[in-house]
């Protein structure tokens, strides 16, 4: 069958010497206008409602008063996601209809951009599942992002279309159905075996990769899923906007759920300003900076919110920026301590404040990154470790020195770092350097051996084990 856009290309074209194109034109939109209108695509839904049902209400897209496309670009205003996968660097995609969120904050772009020939079968609707398959065992498909559409399965390695792609989902995963609502991989050592978890509606299909079988699960206990995914070795179900943590064997779900997704996996600072603390602590959006002080508090920025711990026990306080630094704002790119005061670097600008109850913004700032520091902002981290006077800017995966007694301070000893394409944040104190990327944190015994490393060391968890967070 001639796909319908193809078609009105071609009548189009063959009016144009007949001097009627402007009258084609017309009569071709208003015909594909009344055709997207009879074959809109279904909907994903929730255990009650079937997917027939059209998916205006979910979207918003033609139903708000013609903003819709600016609903489903800004993931804040609550938006279901169609599907979720990690890609090979661990960012997570978040996708929904024609458009892709990349990571947990910032806007969204065209899905066909990042995977040129899901446009290609576009009349097939938007992506219906994802995930990344990451197993040694399986070489043809091992570190292949999957996606799922209606009847049809698309597999990438690196951003570009495996040969014979797309498959119909049957000839790939024998047993799965079509249509499916979500899938997530399930590794040996999570699961018994290397495994996919398809969910459709209330059923649940675990798929053993190595002998390619079945079997079917009730998973009572837990929602509907609209997306999910794995992520720090957890489970997410994702229904609507908001999510619970589930057993990837059983189903079950511990602990006070569901959560509302935009707390925790998406960077949204206006939404909701309850509980800060939680929300913070718990997080997987990256920290933007991160910095500890001359008693051993540490504070940590993320978008619009900072938390501090204070040393020797586990009090936490979170707050917002603009409450605690009013002359930031928000949005800090690196933060250092030296000499009782907290400096802060946005973008170009160096503001400097004196810690204490209230933190105190020191007049004449804020200043010039070039001016104060010696070399150009914004930077992506800095710190200054416990006792000594050098400032250790991170930018552009190298390092510099700035000796901070110096005038004028100047920039020096650029050294390339070689295990990191870019470091979120870093702190340095007694026991060495905490160098912060993603969700996790890195330990190394002094900047020297952070930057002369040629891998990395072992990962901690920051919610787990910086913030003690429980989930």
């Amino acid at each position: 069958m001639v796909p319908f856009a193809q078609l009105c290309r071609l009548w189009t074209r063959g009016h144009y010497k007949m001097k009627l194109l402007p009258h084609a034109l017309f009569l071709c939109l208003a015909l594909a206008l009344a055709w997207a209108d009879h074959h809109e695509p279904h909907k994903k839904d929730g255990r009650d409602h079937g997917r027939d049902h059209g998916r205006d209400h979910d979207r918003g897209r033609d139903n708000d008063h013609g903003h819709g496309h600016e609903r489903v670009r800004d993931r804040c205003k609550g938006i279901e996601m169609d599907a979720v996968a990690v890609n090979e660097e661990g960012i997570p995609y978040f996708f929904k209809e024609d458009y892709l969120f990349k990571g947990f904050h910032g806007k969204a772009e065209l899905a066909n951009e990042s995977f040129a020939e899901l446009d290609d079968h576009h009349h097939l609707g938007h992506v219906d599942a994802a995930f990344r398959m990451h197993y040694e065992d399986d070489p043809n498909h091992h570190d292949r992002m999957f996606f799922f559409l209606d009847h049809k399965v698309f597999a990438y390695y690196q951003h570009k279309l495996e040969v014979g792609y797309p498959k119909n989902i049957s000839e790939v995963f024998p047993g799965i159905p079509d249509h499916l609502d979500a899938a997530v991989e399930c590794p040996k050592s999570e699961c018994g075996e290397d495994s996919v978890i398809f969910f459709k509606k209330n059923e649940i299909f675990h798929f053993y990769v190595k002998n390619k079988t079945v079997d079917e699960r009730d998973f009572r206990s837990m929602p509907n899923c609209t997306s999910a995914f794995r992520f720090m070795e957890h489970y997410y179900c994702f229904h609507g906007h908001k999510f619970s943590k589930f057993d990837p064997k059983t189903g079950e779900v511990h602990g006070k759920y569901p959560k509302e997704a935009r707390k925790y996996f998406m960077r949204c600072s206006k939404f909701d300003d309850d509980d800060h603390e939680e929300r913070e602590r718990c997080s997987r959006v990256h920290l933007d900076a991160i910095t500890s002080d001359d008693a051993g508090n540490i504070y940590a920025f993320r978008g619009h919110h900072y938390i501090r711990k204070d040393e020797g026990n586990d009090t936490l306080k979170a707050d917002t920026i603009e409450n605690a630094f009013k002359e930031l704002h928000s949005e800090v790119d690196a933060v250092f301590s030296y000499d009782g005061h907290l400096y802060m670097i946005k973008d170009d600008q160096l503001f400097v404040y004196r810690v204490g109850e209230p933190h105190t913004h020191l007049d004449g700032y804020p200043k010039p990154v070039q001016e104060e520091l010696g070399i150009k902002g914004p930077i992506e981290a800095a710190f200054v470790c416990e006792d000594h006077h050098i400032a250790h800017i991170i930018k552009d995966r190298h390092m510099y020195d700035v000796d901070l007694k110096a005038t004028p301070r100047t920039a020096g000893n650029k050294r390339p770092i070689s295990i990191m394409k870019k470091v979120d944040g870093a702190m340095c104190g007694p026991g060495g350097v905490k160098v912060f990327r993603g969700n996790h944190y890195y330990h190394f015994e002094s900047p020297k051996l952070f930057v002369a490393a040629r891998a990395l060391p072992e990962q901690h968890r920051i919610s787990l084990e910086l913030f003690g967070c429980d989930h």
